[in-house]
């Protein structure tokens, strides 16, 4: 998964949190409408992978500068580093439902932009809308099922928001390649993200607000009226106080730290278990986007192209392996975290992550080297003025090959019809003709190739590419958002996180805003072998910075941390023996 929190759950939470549900199904009422947020978040971050095929297809300026499909992407997630910030603020001020609803406003808002956008700049100013939504459901919507659900199955029904990402977004990949035949295919593909956005505010409309926010408000009869329909009568006035006692608690903690986010990210970066915390959480974190995934998910049809596959039909019904493959890895890692532990989970994650990496990097490397020669015939056989103007001015170019095409300004490469490896046409793709030679291209029975060239390691690229999914998802995936959610002391945990929530955040815009550029300049096979390089970095990093946290209690974490990071890893795995021995004692 990309981003947002992920809480573990075990087997017998799940078995329970059924039980529980068909015995009271007003609790599945409201974790499944706040989780509608958690599905809107997967279908936006999701859906601009296929829909930016058709984007440049219907604006040529998209289509000729990287930058301006990069913008594209990345605003989603420059806007939701702004979103997250202020659904922090607004859960506080004005309740975990109204923001929730004002996230639906926006996805809808921005949903609406999108679909009827004259011009590239308004659909990235719904992108900003869009990604606003998405920053505060990430930071409201299990904030809300948790608040909200009973304290035994809490972990399972905010783990189900998780899926819910993972599920959003691979339904967005099936709805793109629904409508790759329709008239306006990228605004419907867009612009369906409104409906679920209605769907959830109409159902948050009928909901209560969490019971904490209205005790903290000192509302304390409508948050007993709340309780009152989660739990069964008898556990009711147990809860109401340990409602009081946890919100005092965290009065006193506010006290203690002071109301002012500066002050407090002051004093917890000059505590050392903090501060060293902060280290493994926030690294973590940059190394899960810097492994390259939000490439994979965001530009996924574009990779498969790249990989020599030219229909846009095609590059999407393959990107749903990658989609798919996630939503499973999200399943398996609840399965492992606690068998195998975080750390341990995250290393044979990121081995695998280098291996299919570098992997890649020879297979575009072999395909770059081994792609169809531009033939001199071929080329001219449409026309004097249909010739790529650099490859006519170039002295050398019978050495010329499809890759060198493609990298020439305003050039499209067409397979000659005797064979796709064979000698083909490179011709000329600026705004006047590019219909009109891809439309002959095409009536020579030729394919018309812009991003990738054909090869015959294809197969095997998309092969590797479903691999890097499975080793990424259930340990780099899932694994650094349970690492933070129990590595910091408990009055420092929401500083904490949400420190190492912006630096994933901004982490993923600096990768997302750059992957095209680096193919432009790098190529697919540099470009992955730069991912490699920084997974091998992160390796390094979690391996000396992270320690295992699995089995322990929070006060055994802290104690561990208080011992310094040089010793984590020992004293981690004592205190986990010692733990075992006592339990088996």
């Amino acid at each position: 998964m990309v981003e947002g929190g992920i809480i573990k759950a075990d087997k017998v939470e799940f078995t329970e949190c059924w039980q529980t549900i068909w015995k009271t199904p007003y609790i599945m009422r409201l974790a499944l409408s706040a989780g509608i947020g958690g599905l809107l978040f997967g279908y936006d971050t999701g859906v601009i992978s296929g829909a930016l095929l058709y984007i440049r297809e219907d604006f040529d300026v998209v289509d000729r500068k990287t930058w301006l499909q990069e913008t594209i992407v990345s605003m989603a997630v420059a806007g939701a580093i702004v979103g997250a910030a202020v659904g922090g603020w607004a859960n506080d001020r004005f309740g975990r439902k109204m923001s929730i609803l004002a996230a639906d406003v926006l996805f809808f808002v921005g949903a609406i932009v999108m679909a009827v956008a004259p011009a590239p700049w308004v659909i990235i100013l719904g992108r900003i809308l869009v990604g606003f939504g998405v920053g505060m459901a990430s930071m409201t919507s299990p904030l809300y099922i948790s608040e909200a659900s009973p304290a035994r199955i809490r972990g399972a029904l905010v783990s189900s928001n998780g899926l819910l990402i993972t599920g959003g977004q691979f339904l967005s990949y099936l709805i793109n390649l629904a409508f790759t035949h329709a008239p306006g295919t990228w605004r419907w593909m867009l612009g369906v993200a409104g409906l679920p956005a209605v769907v959830q505010f109409v159902l948050m409309l009928s909901l209560p607000e969490s019971p904490r926010w209205l005790y903290r408000q000192n509302r304390e009869d409508e948050a007993r009226a709340v309780l009152e329909k989660i739990y069964p009568s008898d556990k009711v006035e147990e809860e109401m106080n340990a409602l009081q006692s946890s919100v005092e608690a965290e009065k006193a903690d506010l006290e203690a730290l002071g109301s002012n986010i500066f002050q407090r990210v002051k004093q917890a970066v000059k505590n050392d278990v903090v501060r060293r915390g902060l280290y493994a959480g926030v690294t973590v974190q940059v190394v899960q986007q810097f492994v390259g995934i939000n490439t994979v998910m965001y530009y996924s049809p574009t990779i498969v192209q790249l990989a020599g596959f030219a229909s846009n039909k095609t590059a999407l019904a393959l990107s749903l392996i990658t989609s798919g493959l996630n939503a499973v890895g999200s399943i398996i890692s609840m399965m492992f975290v606690d068998r195998k532990g975080r750390r341990t989970l995250m290393i044979i994650s990121l081995f695998g992550i280098i291996t299919c990496l570098v992997a890649l990097s020879i297979i575009f490397f072999q395909a770059a080297a081994h792609s169809p020669l531009v033939g001199r015939v071929e080329s001219n056989s449409y026309g004097g003025n249909s010739t790529c103007s650099a490859y006519l001015r170039e002295q050398h170019s019978s050495s010329w090959n499809c890759m060198d095409c493609l990298k020439a300004t305003d050039c499209a490469f067409c397979t000659n019809s005797a064979g796709k490896y064979l000698p083909g046409a490179c011709l000329a793709s600026t705004e006047a003709v590019k219909d009109t030679l891809r439309a002959e291209c095409r009536a020579h029975h030729g394919t018309w190739y812009t991003n990738g060239c054909p090869t015959k390691f294809g197969v095997v690229a998309i092969l590797l590419l479903g691999a890097y999914i499975i080793a990424y998802s259930p340990g780099m995936g899932t694994v650094p958002w349970i690492v933070n959610s129990e590595i910091y002391p408990l009055r420092y945990r929401g500083i904490g996180g949400g420190i190492a929530a912006v630096a994933n955040w901004v982490s993923n815009l600096l990768v997302s805003e750059t992957f095209l550029t680096l193919t432009e300049h790098l190529g697919s096979a540099g470009t992955f072998l730069l991912f490699a390089g920084f997974s091998l970095i992160g390796l390094v990093a979690i391996y000396f910075v992270v320690p295992e946290t699995k089995g322990l209690a929070f006060e055994e974490v802290e104690k561990m941390l208080q011992k310094g990071i040089r010793s984590k890893k020992r004293k981690g795995s004592a205190d986990a023996s010692s733990t075992k021995d006592q339990d088996t004692q």
